[in-house]
């Protein structure tokens, strides 16, 4: 049985529950550097790949949010606070990647593994890990 993730919302008024395969099983841990991230976020998202079955929303569903910030992408986020969640794809409805912000207790296997969308990193935002760049999504990417 898969340790049981939990996380949430700044407020506190969203509350999830997640038990399955995170990152690496399902793809890599990444850290995104694209304008929409940033603006989503405030800075680049960390996100790790799960899937929708083993994601439950414990407390605030009518909280939740969603915005779709390109075609077939939709981003959740706090509808009180504003926090970001996960993302899911229209393409792919088995899969979500969870905000790691997000997460209460990351598990220590988490890593970063790629920071995607170097292209567009702004001159503030300094790597200083040796994790791989790409100037676009991570090679393989589903």
């Amino acid at each position: 049985m898969p340790e049981t993730i939990t996380g949430g919302c700044l407020c506190g008024g969203v509350r999830f529950r997640y038990a399955g395969p995170l990152g690496a099983p399902l793809g890599a841990v990444t850290v995104c550097h694209c304008g929409q991230c940033r603006r989503a976020q405030g800075m680049a998202a960390a996100v790790a790949p799960a899937l929708a079955e083993g994601f439950e929303l414990a407390q605030g569903a009518d909280l939740v949010r969603e915005y779709e910030s390109s075609p077939g992408k939709r981003r959740a986020f706090c509808g009180v606070c504003g926090s970001p969640l996960y993302s899911r794809r229209a393409a792919d409805p088995a899969a979500l990647r969870l905000r790691l912000g997000a997460i209460d207790n990351p598990p220590d296997s988490l890593v970063v593994q790629a920071h995607i969308h170097v292209a567009d990193l702004p001159a503030w935002a300094a790597l200083d890990d040796d994790a791989p760049r790409y100037p676009e999504s991570e090679p393989g990417r589903r």
